[in-house]
């Protein structure tokens, strides 16, 4: 498989035969280079939405569109979306699985908030959610915007990732010292890839306190648009 960071949250996952595409904001985004645009989506079947904010759902519905792939994610946008927008969704909830091709996307909890941004203030925009990804023997933990919880404790039990792609940047989510915490308390990683960092002067800019914190852990930190191959 091939993990491929598109800058903050975003990721290019290529695995099992499909191309899936979470939380791809690339427009406005200040560390994706513009002009990559067509190869960071090219070729994806799907893309993955963790919650609302305009720092993740952006790009989702014109690459939608572009495209022609559908959108999976919580049931209550993407039943709006089917409605209102002529995009092709996939609606469940957390707890709840579907079958991607070979891929199984299982959402499960997430600690943060949801909302589209309007005129007239935030609106409703479903529940935060993150995603366990499984194929070819391995499972990643797409942790989505979230703090600790102990959820994670139940996540592990039920589905050993043994790789983690997690929110580290601080302010808005975990920082690095919270998500070494999380990772060493309930989790058994074998890789560890830090997301939702680096994009802004008030998140943190490297993941040197997450690696220091977790010897044995292959911790990667991403190069925007550099494959990492697993």
């Amino acid at each position: 498989m091939n993990i491929i960071w598109l800058g903050h949250s975003g990721f290019r996952i290529e695995i099992a035969g499909q191309v899936l595409l979470v939380d791809p904001w690339m427009t406005g985004n200040p560390v994706f280079p513009a002009e990559r645009r067509d190869e960071a989506i090219g070729g994806a079947t799907h893309i993955l939405l963790t919650h609302a904010h305009g720092d993740h759902s952006t790009d989702v519905l014109p690459v939608a569109r572009e495209l022609g792939i559908p959108v999976v994610g919580q049931y209550d946008v993407m039943s709006h979306w089917a409605e209102t927008e002529g995009v092709e969704t996939v609606g469940f909830n957390k707890g709840g699985t579907v079958k991607l091709g070979d891929v199984t996307v299982t959402m499960v909890n997430a600690v943060h908030s949801s909302g589209f941004g309007s005129p007239d203030g935030p609106t409703y925009g479903g529940t935060e959610c993150g995603f366990m990804i499984a194929a070819e023997g391995r499972t990643i933990y797409v942790s989505g915007d979230t703090d600790v919880m102990a959820d994670m404790g139940v996540l592990a039990d039920l589905h050993a990732p043994d790789i983690g792609i997690l929110a580290a940047g601080g302010h808005f989510t975990m920082d690095m010292r919270r998500a070494a915490y999380a990772a060493k308390k309930f989790f058994d990683f074998k890789t560890v890839i830090p997301c939702h960092y680096r994009t802004f002067p008030i998140l943190e800019q490297s993941a040197e306190a997450l690696a220091a914190a977790l010897p044995g852990v292959d911790v990667i930190e991403p190069e925007v648009m550099e494959a990492i191959a697993l």
